[in-house]
């Protein structure tokens, strides 16, 4: 998106479908399949992703030709504080007379859908669970050598300056 995003201002009841604070608001934890709907979960379980991302959903949106807008805010249901969990996209859904943006999408929930089934198909998806397994157990591998060896040494390096306190 080569075009500077809108400026953001107060809600009003007058403003237009097309100003972006009429656009629907999607956080991550709508299409959770880890969140249950007591901690947001918006879809079934069987049509959500483990796991997604502001910045997965972004993607899977800029594939669509969507006017979006990602935002750095919480959702109010996440128990984490940590960056990870944090920012939600603002979606176009009509246009300025009410009519629908796109019509592949006339609902919220065809959104949430489409970007639910998009996102297991982004290469970076695809990617992770060969390139994570075989890192995770070479990561598990060099952390029980550094361990052993850690042990070996006489206390592993944590415990060295506890002495001297008072």
């Amino acid at each position: 998106m080569a075009a500077s995003p809108p400026v953001r201002t107060n809600w009003n009841p007058n403003k237009t479908h097309n100003e972006v604070e009429r656009w629907i608001c999607l956080y991550p934890a709508y299409i959770n399949s880890k969140k249950t709907r007591q901690e947001g979960r918006r879809l079934p379980k069987e049509n959500c992703v483990e796991n997604p991302t502001y910045m997965e959903m972004r993607d899977v949106l800029s594939v669509a030709n969507l006017h979006f807008v990602v935002e750095n805010k919480q959702y109010c249901r996440e128990k984490s504080r940590e960056l990870q969990f944090r920012g939600r996209v603002r979606v176009q859904l009509r246009n300025a007379d009410g009519t629908l943006y796109n019509n592949d999408f006339p609902t919220r929930e065809a959104i949430m859908l489409h970007v639910a089934s998009k996102i297991p198909q982004l290469k970076t998806r695809q990617n992770k669970p060969g390139g994570e397994g075989s890192g995770a157990s070479h990561h598990q591998q060099s952390q029980q050598q550094s361990g052993g060896t850690a042990g070996a040494s006489g206390g592993g390096g944590g415990k060295k300056g506890k002495g001297k306190r008072r």
